[in-house]
């Protein structure tokens, strides 16, 4: 397994090199090395992964004391799997969308180094093998943002990804710092072992090191991951290509849930930090599903709609549901890669014609013109509200029974009922011939898709920390006390159903049609459309830096 681990991240740096030498000579067929040499990664993953599932246990591979390690565990072979897949698929979608594209060659090469980074990210046991890889995955993602040369808004918004990287890096640099001057070791696991047999150990100033340690990697992943105040580096990236967009979307974007479940020993002493991570996730979760509603640009609905399920993510770890946040991440992907690689046939065909059916459905989303004829309210009140939460109980009930004893995974629950209560409000809005029907698909499906959720995120808990004593422990780190809780579900229990009623009665009584309310609708949609104003306040603290060095110079320049 130690050779095999080593060749899955040797081969795409092979990769890329043949790509370069030979390039000259086999022009554009020189993709095809590049495509094998990922599929043999892939092919390795697949392996490594049916290996470890028949051997479990966690393994090191040193390449030079604490500076070069390697480690073969679950996280790190699921993740190996994922990166090579989706990496794959990106190889062989850009061999024809590229093919007219200048810098074709040493476009396939950057692609084969970033896998190979992205491999030895999530294969790192040490934190310098970590901070390298994390710190080389900026740097190439800004070549391959600025692949077009021609273009000045590429590189200007590769830039400032670089930029937001690099700020980024600077927490996650601290906190390596921190760790190995408390233990005196580069190695994770070392590290993780000192910490929980010593979890009093203080840093600077006496804080204690575990909580300081896990705020500096907070901040880093939140940098990575797109969290609120540090996302606008993400929906402009735009203008790099179709295929990196959708490597970064489903790949690179997603290291911020990576890095907090590496560090999951350090979280675990860290409990308010989880809940800091929570608010941070739950905020982000909230602006970027309006702010992709807002957009009429579809790459940069994208853009925002993965800064959302970056925002779930984050906010599932704040709960201490550290692997459905790996699971999250690895649908997301998935998903989010073939969203892009599609993206620009959804576009050439809508410059033709948008192909929206002016049915019931275009004329409730788009009109938002609800239905004449409605069931009883009160009846539907009882349904939307019921079902959901019978379904979810019964789900999570049959799989693990002491589910419902974690606070954490109640809040998990208490977001798939809104949800779910949520799908089934919109569709008693809507229109339908067969209402009957219309409800037993929606109820069939939702059932469908809660207990293969809820199966496959136990598998994966049992898999990535088959430890009941540690997932008890994650959990516990998340709690928020019983009061607190109970005031939170009830005040955001409220503001769900008051926004069920205003939707209801505003339809009712025409409450839309008054022109104060018009107004509010119009100073909200135009905050949304530029977007919360974010960008415009760092463009303006940018001019101000920049008048205020250029002043600087004069003045030193006159001395």
């Amino acid at each position: 397994m130690d050779a095999l681990i080593l060749g899955i991240v040797v081969a795409p740096l092979l990769s890329a090199a043949l790509t370069q030498l030979l390039s000259g000579r086999l022009g554009r067929r020189v993709a095809r090395i590049s495509i094998v040499g990922l599929s043999a990664t892939f092919a390795g993953s697949l392996l490594l992964f049916a290996l470890t599932l028949a051997h479990p246990g966690d393994r090191t591979l040193s390449l030079g004391g604490d500076w070069g390690i390697l480690l073969i565990d679950p996280l790190s072979v699921v993740m190996a799997m994922v990166v090579s897949g989706i990496s794959l698929i990106v190889h062989l979608y850009s061999r024809r969308y590229m093919a007219e594209e200048p810098g074709y060659a040493r476009f396939f090469v950057l692609l084969d180094l970033m896998t190979a980074v992205l491999l030895t990210m999530v294969a790192a046991g040490g934190l310098v093998t970590l901070l390298i890889a994390w710190h080389l995955v900026g740097v190439l993602l800004y070549l391959l943002l600025g692949q077009e040369t021609r273009s000045t808004s590429a590189y200007r918004y590769a830039f400032w990804t670089m930029f937001t990287f690099r700020l980024g890096d600077l927490p996650m640099v601290l906190a390596a710092a921190l760790l190995h001057d408390a233990f005196h070791t580069w190695s994770l696991t070392r590290i993780f072992a000192a910490l929980a047999a010593h979890p009093q150990t203080t840093t600077l100033g006496g804080l204690p090191l575990a909580t300081v340690a896990a705020a500096l990697v907070a901040l880093s992943a939140f940098a990575r991951s797109a969290q609120f105040f540090t996302h606008t580096w993400l929906p402009y990236t735009m203008g790099g290509p179709t295929p990196v967009s959708a490597l970064m979307h489903a790949g690179i974007v997603n290291a911020g849930g990576f890095l907090i479940n590496r560090f999951a020993p350090v979280f675990v002493q860290a409990g308010g930090v989880l809940h800091g991570i929570f608010v941070v996730g739950l905020i982000t979760a909230i602006a970027g599903s309006v702010l992709m509603l807002a957009q009429n640009d579809v790459k940069k609905a994208l853009g925002y709609s993965t800064m959302g399920q970056m925002g779930f993510m984050i906010m599932e770890c704040g709960v201490g549901a550290f692997s459905l946040a790996i699971y999250h991440l690895i649908a997301h992907g998935v998903f989010k890669g073939t969203l892009f690689l599609g993206s620009g046939g959804v576009i050439g065909e809508a410059r033709k014609d948008d192909r929206v059916p002016k049915d019931d459905l275009y004329t409730f989303v788009v009109e938002r013109k609800p239905a004449r004829q409605r069931r009883p309210w009160l009846l539907m009140a009882a349904i939307t509200l019921a079902v959901p939460a019978v379904i979810l109980f019964l789900a999570h009930y049959l799989v693990e029974r002491h589910f419902f004893e974690q606070e954490g995974a109640v809040v998990l629950l208490f977001f798939g009922w809104i949800t779910g209560a949520q799908l089934i409000f919109a569709t008693y809005r809507m229109r339908s011939e067969n209402r009957v029907r219309l409800f037993a698909l929606i109820l069939v499906s939702f059932t469908v898709v809660v207990v293969g959720y809820t199966l496959v995120a136990h598998s994966f808990d049992l898999f990535l920390y088959p430890d009941p004593a540690f997932r008890a422990r994650i959990y516990g780190a998340a709690g928020i006390g019983l009061l607190s809780f109970d005031l939170l579900t009830v005040l955001v229990t409220g503001v769900i159903v008051a926004g069920w009623l205003v939707a209801f009665y505003g339809d009712q009584r025409r409450l839309y049609d008054r022109a104060w309310v018009g107004g509010l609708r119009r100073r909200f949609f135009t905050a949304m459309a530029r977007e919360l104003y974010v960008a415009d306040i760092y463009g303006r603290i940018g001019r101000r830096l920049l008048a205020g060095a250029e002043r600087l110079n004069t003045t030193l320049g006159g001395w």
